[in-house]
């Protein structure tokens, strides 16, 4: 499921609805990230998105877990579905049917996720990593894919913080440590020179048209 556009706002009034929210420098990120994903689709590589999991109870996820039992209350339908529309993946950038979307209940895309096996499973050796916050669930999956042994590729400009320090920083500790930060440009040009195609992702060849 996909959301209409929300309007851009600054941070300082964005993070009054979600205090998460990276406010302008998240829409700008979501314009780069509409671009890398119609290279992606042109040649056929496997989009993968991640999403954080909609929890009943206020103060379980990993960013906020309460200490204190007695405000671990049940939320309400309406703050139910405000948490849903915060983790919903915005109409802009939207997956198609063949994308994969998984959902997940920690920083990385790896943690308790079945990434890791549906790699494998496509016989996948690189990922390039987009989104949202590049101090966290960014940095969290670029060092998993490290761990896990793949090449990993940061798309600097489809990345976004609340703050360009931790940004910034981000990116260099990365690109320092564990993969190679590049350019939206660079990126693009990979994808188009050195990048396969997965088979299973291959389009089904138009009737009576010769391939």
């Amino acid at each position: 499921m996909t959301l209409p556009n929300r309007k851009p706002e600054h941070i300082v009034e964005s993070v009054q609805d979600y205090p998460t929210s990276c406010g302008e420098r998240g829409w700008q990120g979501v314009a780069n990230i509409q671009k890398l994903l119609v290279s992606g689709r042109e040649v056929g590589v496997p989009i993968i998105y991640t999403t954080g999991t909609t929890r009943s109870r206020r103060g379980t996820s990993w960013a906020n877990r309460a200490r204190d039992q007695a405000s671990q209350g049940v939320l309400t339908p309406g703050e139910l579905e405000h948490q849903h529309i915060g983790n919903t993946i915005v109409e802009e950038i939207g997956p198609q049917p063949e994308d994969l979307v998984i959902t997940k209940r920690g920083a990385s895309g790896f943690f308790g996720t079945s990434l890791i096996r549906d790699l494998n499973e496509m016989d996948i050796d690189t990922v390039l990593v987009t989104g949202t916050t590049t101090s966290g669930c960014v940095r969290a999956t670029v060092v998993d894919a490290a761990c896990h042994s793949f090449y990993v590729g940061v798309v600097e400009e489809c990345c976004f913080d609340r703050f360009e320090m931790s940004h910034r920083v981000s990116l260099l500790d990365m690109h320092a440590k564990y993969g190679t930060v590049m350019s939206l440009d660079e990126t693009t040009a990979y994808l188009r020179t050195q990048a396969q195609p997965t088979p299973a992702l291959h389009r089904v060849p138009e009737p009576g048209r010769v391939h």
